[in-house]
């Protein structure tokens, strides 16, 4: 498909007052609702001014844009779109919510955090299914990613580990063996900080969700993180909110002098179980240790020899010399057994002088085979 070359095309627009683009809002919506999206943003939002009324139909209409496919404040202009307005109230034009976003300010970004929380715990009791059964291991991942932005005027970009300009956000993602991963805390920085910048707090924010959303689980949650994670405050954090850590560690000089502590006796390389050997130690009886035998392959990475009727040779020298010197093979109705000694060719004869030969030289011994 490709545009028309005798119509120009200014702009697209989706006005049909019959026709609704995003018909799957309205489930969404409606477990939003029976979650407690909008009465719990309108009871721990507190914003100045008129931008901060009705915090919870505008938190609804951010969350429902941005499913739509709105990922600028002008693109929340696709809740007004052909027939929405029949089916959904109350749609607020993108500058209206623009305004309201821009109300908020460093001192209301753990108000946003007891919405997320406290929304999560209300849609898993709505959807049982979200946290996955009750004798799963529970896995809290922690990592921070950059976000690209474009322009030098975006405020809190910078350059990152990446290279990239951008923002540098923070998650905390949970998972179990039969549920999806579910964000349960996050936070944006900017994007010239450090990646364990402000992890202690949001572990401790995530640990105390997860466990409040898996409330009948007896064992704790495992924290997994990589090595900029490695460090007391977030370990710490992590431990005293109530779970297991699981970090890679830096090779700073103090693990490098445990590594070279360790005995040479003490490394030990672990057997590989084979499937034998697996059955005969789940039915209880020994494992037999059997000779090591040579590989049938030779030094130089020869395949073994093979007999004209297919079967390969046991591999060894002697074996493999003496087959080759007793194996017959008949062509042209002659019998050899042993292998035909190599082609010389005679020396030509020179013509006397004067005279010239009649013939060719030809080789005295009989033919190549």
């Amino acid at each position: 498909m490709q545009l028309s070359h005798t119509r120009r095309v200014g702009s697209a627009v989706f006005d049909d007052p019959n026709l609704v683009s995003a018909a799957g809002l309205v489930p969404l919506l409606k477990l939003a609702d029976r979650a407690g999206l909008q009465t719990m943003a309108e009871q721990h939002l507190s914003m100045p001014t008129d931008k901060g009324a009705n915090a919870g139909v505008k938190v609804a209409s951010l969350v429902a844009g941005m499913v739509a496919g709105a990922d600028s404040i002008d693109d929340m202009a696709v809740l007004r779109h052909g027939g929405m307005g029949r089916i959904f109230d109350r749609a607020y034009a993108p500058s209206t919510l623009g305004s309201f976003l821009r109300s908020f300010t460093s001192g209301h970004v753990r108000q946003p955090d007891a919405v997320a929380s406290r929304f999560l715990s209300g849609l898993a009791g709505v959807a049982p299914t979200l946290t996955g059964a009750a004798d799963e291991l529970v896995l809290v991942d922690v990592d921070d990613t950059i976000i690209e932005v474009h322009g030098y005027a975006k405020q809190g970009s910078g350059y990152g580990y990446s290279g990239i300009r951008g923002l540098n956000a923070l998650l905390a993602t949970v998972t179990t063996t039969s549920a999806a991963p579910i964000i349960v805390a996050q936070r944006l920085r900017k994007g010239a900080c450090g990646s364990p910048r402000g992890a202690a707090r949001l572990v401790t924010d995530a640990v105390k969700t997860v466990r409040t959303l898996h409330a009948g689980r007896t064992g704790k949650p495992l924290l997994r993180a990589d090595a900029a994670f490695y460090g007391h405050p977030t370990l710490s954090a992590a431990r005293t909110a109530g779970a297991e850590v699981s970090v890679t560690v830096r090779l700073d000089q103090r693990v490098k002098a445990a590594i070279a502590g360790i005995s040479a006796d003490a490394c030990r390389p672990s057997p590989t179980p084979t499937p034998s050997s697996t059955r005969r130690r789940s039915s209880g009886s020994p494992a037999p240790r059997s000779p090591r035998s040579r590989s049938p392959r030779s030094r130089r990475g020869r395949k073994p020899t093979r007999s004209r009727a297919g079967s390969s040779s046991d591999g060894s020298p002697t074996s493999t010399i003496a087959k080759a010197r007793t194996r017959c093979s008949t062509r042209g109705g002659s019998t050899r057994s042993s292998p035909p000694a190599p082609w010389t060719p005679s020396p030509p004869t020179r013509s006397t002088a004067g005279t010239r030969s009649s013939s060719r030289s030809t080789p005295t011994s009989r033919a190549r085979p």
